[in-house]
């Protein structure tokens, strides 16, 4: 038997002004954005604001629907958006908020898992790493990459 061991560094801080300015600024664009969610089911509106290479920033908002496989992650909207109208251009960053009732979350929220795979296939297809900033309002935490959220992942090997 051999045991393998897996770390995942989670960098958390406690303010914005803890922050770099490029943070912040995706932080606010997607907390600005988390309006435009249509989650008239659950109440739990989510926006995500993606930073590409060429400095444009690309938001996306979770997609309720009354057949609920049939909604959409605000992670997904804003990727595959960003994957869509600018394919040769990589991903530098995404930010994650969510809102419910009257305010945003305490605490950050991560990705599901079909997010995280979305998000780890675009950092295999431009070969660069995307910063993932997930805030809340009492603290934020931010991955340094994609792969540090799926360790254990499904890639193209698995398809030769």
């Amino acid at each position: 038997m051999k045991i393998k061991e897996i770390k995942t560094q989670i960098f958390e801080y406690h303010s914005l002004e803890e922050l770099p300015e490029e943070d912040v600024k995706l932080i606010l664009e997607s907390r600005k954005a988390v309006k435009n969610s249509y989650a008239p089911y659950s109440g739990f509106h989510v926006s995500a604001a993606v930073l590409l290479e060429n400095e444009v920033v690309i938001n996306g908002t979770n997609q309720e629907n009354a057949a609920y496989p049939s909604g959409l992650c605000a992670e997904r909207v804003a990727i595959f958006y960003a994957n869509s109208q600018y394919p040769d251009v990589p991903v530098k960053a995404i930010a994650v908020s969510a809102f419910t009732k009257s305010d945003y979350l305490k605490n950050p929220i991560p990705p599901c898992g079909s997010c995280r795979q979305v998000l780890l296939e675009t950092e295999i297809r431009f070969k660069k790493p995307i910063r993932i900033i997930l805030a809340g309002k009492n603290k934020i935490q931010v991955i340094e990459n994609a792969k540090s959220l799926l360790p254990i992942n499904f890639d193209e090997h698995f398809l030769d």
